[in-house]
């Protein structure tokens, strides 16, 4: 028998059709009332299948206690309790690896335009205003100082590539990364004092929400930029539209927020922030990996009994009662 999975919801056309071949897939976003449907679902549910925006809620989480094995698209997994899977044995996977370059290019292309003004030049070009009046000067990246939040594989990433434009890099973490050659910052305070640009490559979760606070900003400072590829859930969004508004910092420019998909009204009417949808690993090349990834995870748990990409310390877990899909 196919293993029994749970799928959060659509992931694409082809992972989605991928997934009900493998397995037996209950689609819990077809369901009406997805907890009844677990009950009624007959087999047990020994896996799950979903997205860094879904995750699994707590509540669908305490529902599976035949639970074995889950498998996310995207590598932010601060809407899964990590804490409540390692105490239950149940592994979690990311596509790790497999995005990182992605997020990285969009980081140093949002350095660009922050800095440069491309999105606010860009307006200015489509409102007529250039037969009228000249643009204002910007801020080039070469050669400026680059502060780098979180130095995983994305934040390193960003760092080879800001080396290209002959920046100065530190970075700051939970830790020093032993062999890298960039220069360590224990205190975000610190690091962003000494920037021009703060780039956030963090994780998200409740250890670091909140961590850009208006202490951090005001450190940052009027010639300073925010680029956040990371968690909205990082920044302190009140705070950062108050150094916006008010000149506390040059600029920003952001790919999440706080309460995804809405963003408050009051960065729509600033021009000193360029604001897209959460697009980092939004290519139709990252997004083919990230989703083989997604499946593979799945099919390597159910074939030899560990994930192939498992988050940090969630890589061993209960063995599977079956090896073959």
């Amino acid at each position: 028998m196919k293993p029994r999975i749970l799928q959060t919801g659509a992931l694409s056309p082809g992972l989605d059709a991928q997934l009900a071949e493998e397995f037996d897939v209950l689609r819990l976003w077809e369901c009406d009332t997805p907890l009844a449907a677990l009950a009624d679902s007959g087999a047990p549910v020994r896996g799950i299948a979903t997205s860094a925006p879904v995750g699994v809620p707590d509540d669908l989480l305490a529902a599976l206690p035949d639970l074995e094995v889950i498998s996310c698209r995207g590598v932010g997994l601060d809407r899964i309790d990590l804490a409540s899977c390692r105490a239950r044995g149940i592994q979690v996977a990311g596509t790790f690896g497999v995005l990182s370059d992605c997020v990285a290019d969009l980081a140093l292309g949002l350095m660009i335009d922050a800095a440069r003004r491309i999105s606010e030049a860009e307006r200015f070009v489509r409102a007529g205003r250039w037969s009228r009046e000249k643009f204002p000067l910007a801020t080039r990246i070469s050669g400026q100082r680059l502060g780098i939040v979180g130095l995983g594989q994305i934040g390193q990433a960003v760092a080879r590539r800001a080396a290209a434009f002959d920046m100065e890099i530190r970075y700051t973490g939970r830790m020093e990364k032993i062999g890298q050659p960039w220069a360590y910052e224990d205190s975000l305070v610190e690091l962003a004092a000494w920037a021009d640009m703060l780039v956030l490559t963090v994780s998200g979760g409740a250890s670091t929400e909140g961590m850009v606070s208006a202490e951090v900003l005001e450190a940052l400072g009027p010639r300073g930029y925010l680029i956040n590829v990371a968690r909205g859930s990082v920044v302190d969004e009140a705070a950062l539209l108050g150094a916006l508004a008010g000149g506390g910092i040059a600029g920003a420019a952001l790919d999440v927020f706080a309460d995804e998909p809405h963003v408050p009204e009051a960065f729509l009417a600033l021009e000193n922030v360029v604001l897209l949808p959460h697009i980092g690993s939004g290519t139709k090349e990252t997004r083919r990996d990230m989703e083989a990834l997604v499946l593979r995870n799945l099919q390597s748990y159910f074939r030899t009994g560990a994930v192939v990409t498992p988050a940090p310390d969630l890589g061993a877990g209960r063995v599977p009662q079956s090896l073959p899909v």
